[in-house]
């Protein structure tokens, strides 16, 4: 970077990432938590994991939408400067700092399903559901709006990896055809011509 230009992240492609790691440990976890008795009994567990996950998918998806709304409506334009970073390597760097994380995330739904099998891992995995359909709704506004919004990558460290965190002050905006992710943050089916 020079002159002053910022390293930029792609908000969807953040909020994405954690989605495929939170879903297949959920799968893993509600199948391996399955297989244990538990003590209220599988039938029991799974049912209450189904609602876990409806809740999980409904509560991720929708919250802080206002947060993000906000901040996509006051984005400023990237400057010629500002360097777009590439998919893989938001979503590695996100990944890697939420490692431990999503390992304790894991055990911790192992170990609930000898009190209700499978639920924790239900619980997990909707979470994962509803990260999924919130980078949806952002790749929906992005092609409404006709623009990608972006976040600077130094207000994603430390661990802080939510793109409408605390610390983030203002997204960055470019045009559709602009880095290497579509809009919503999944990876282009084709290259972009700018």
């Amino acid at each position: 970077m020079t002159r002053g230009g910022q390293g930029l992240a792609r908000v969807a492609v953040v909020v994405r990432a954690g989605a495929a790691p939170l879903w297949w440990l959920g799968v893993c976890a509600a199948g391996v938590g399955v297989l244990a008795p538990g003590l209220t009994g599988r039938r029991i567990g799974v049912l209450a994991g189904a609602a876990l996950f409806v809740l999980a998918t409904a509560v991720v998806a929708y919250g802080g939408r206002k947060r993000y709304v906000t901040l996509a409506a006051s984005a400023s334009r990237a400057g010629k400067h500002d360097v777009l970073q590439d998919r893989a390597v938001t979503v590695r760097n996100w990944r890697r700092h939420h490692r431990w994380w999503l390992l304790l995330a894991f055990l911790a739904a192992l170990g609930a399903a000898f009190a209700l099998p499978a639920a924790g891992g239900l619980l997990l995995a909707g979470c994962g559901a509803g990260l999924w359909l919130k980078a949806a709704w952002l790749g929906r506004r992005e092609r409404a709006g006709e623009a990608l919004v972006w976040v600077r990558v130094d207000w994603l460290r430390g661990g802080a990896g939510s793109p409408a965190g605390k610390q983030v002050k203002a997204y960055r905006s470019t045009g559709i055809a602009a880095g290497d992710a579509a809009p919503g943050g999944a990876r282009r089916k084709s290259p972009a011509l700018v």
